[in-house]
């Protein structure tokens, strides 16, 4: 067998096994930890193609060619957070471009916007990405970038990433894309026609809630250039340790991913019948309104569920209830985590932002994991009542 992605492998077997396939220096199935600040130059004007790991390193260098593999793109850079692989693409921008956003998105993506790049001269506009037209009608001559969270966060919006990316070719604007939620296991929006791809590493393609990282991906050559020069620069880089839990991670994507969502469907379609929830967004449900969209561009709905229920009070007993789930921070990982957008994830966003956008004081955000559906039921269930 040939190492490297000479194959075109589907995306369950790419996942497992990742760039290399092996270390070809020893054999290792399990990419190993290179655990080096600093590499030996066999002689003046020589090098093994490692000098320092703040530069590259062998093992965030597979993850980075794994991420780009299995995103079918061309350049991958590991980062040691998703908000600051975020922080490289706002890099890339000027004082006095405009920049179009996902007016449902994380909090934190709102406060690194609004509280640190802001004042640097980048401008923010927020609209209803799911509304081609809302994008359109936002375009100014100093836009320069759309940002795209498709699914959103939390209210589970879908984009028309080919229309939108049809959008920006003809206006010569950079699109980027958030596919944290749904992953390159069901979605692949540079074959949509985005130009950049951004992962919180933590939630999904870590799997198991032990880890930070952040990941980008490209294919245009002078785009990746721009972000391996900020990346060396600011040397927010992935450490060898965090890679290999990243990998590994991502080892087991396409079987985590599929339960979660085979328990997703059934809990969405049992919260719809709960007497004390009033609504539910799931991209799956035939009647959401980003159902169709996504079947065209996605393989797969995900395992990302909010719900509002009838009132406050019900929010605080299930959060104090429940048992089974978690109620934590992030999401993505094995186990279930239900959240509290407007006080957690989404704070930093100004209440009129989240009135507008429908987080409210009665909406929850839960996250699936795999555990056995009925027991993840039962849990909401006693919550509930």
């Amino acid at each position: 067998m040939k190492i490297g992605n000479e194959f075109k492998h589907n995306i369950s077997t790419k996942v497992v096994h990742g760039s290399k396939y092996y270390d070809p220096h020893t054999g290792a199935v399990s990419f190993p930890i290179y655990q080096s600040a600093t590499f030996r130059h066999p002689g003046l004007y020589q090098t093994t193609g490692y000098d320092y790991s703040r530069l590259q390193n062998p093992t965030r260098e597979e993850l980075e060619n794994t991420i780009a593999n299995i995103e079918n793109g061309k350049f991958g850079f590991a980062f040691s957070s998703g908000m600051a692989a975020i922080s490289t693409i706002l890099s890339l921008f000027s004082p006095g471009d405009h920049i179009i956003v996902s007016d449902d998105l994380y909090g934190g993506t709102y406060r690194i916007f609004e509280e640190i790049y802001k004042k640097y001269g980048v401008e923010f506009s927020y609209v209803n990405t799911s509304k081609n037209q809302e994008i359109e009608k936002a375009v100014k001559d100093n836009s320069k970038g759309f940002f795209i969270e498709t699914p959103s966060n939390p209210m589970m919006k879908v984009a028309d990433l080919k229309g939108i990316s049809e959008l920006a070719k003809d206006k010569g604007i950079l699109l980027i894309v958030d596919n944290t939620f749904l992953t390159p296991y069901f979605q692949r929006p540079l074959e949509l026609g985005a130009d950049v791809v951004v992962h919180s590493g933590s939630k999904y393609l870590g799997g198991h809630n032990d880890t930070l990282a952040g990941l980008i991906v490209v294919n245009d050559e002078e785009l990746a250039e721009r972000i391996k020069l900020i990346q060396k620069s600011e040397g927010a880089v992935l450490s060898p340790f965090d890679s290999w839990l990243i990998l590994r991670g991502i080892k087991t994507l396409g079987v985590r991913l599929e339960k979660q969502q085979e328990n997703a469907m059934k809990i969405s379609k049992w919260l719809c019948t709960n007497k004390n929830v009033t609504k539910v967004n799931y991209v799956g449900l035939p009647d959401h309104e980003g159902f169709y969209i996504s079947k065209t561009q996605a393989s797969g709905f995900g395992a990302m569920i909010s719900f509002n229920v009838k009132d406050v009070e019900i929010v605080e007993r299930v959060l104090r209830k429940v048992k089974l789930i978690m109620f934590a921070e992030s999401l993505g990982g094995v186990e279930s985590l239900i959240t509290y957008p407007v006080i957690q994830t989404h704070s930093a966003i100004p209440e009129e932002i989240r009135q507008r956008i429908g987080v409210s004081d009665t909406l929850l955000r839960l996250s699936v994991g795999i555990e056995a559906v009925e027991d993840i039921i039962a849990d909401l269930e006693q919550a509930l009542e």
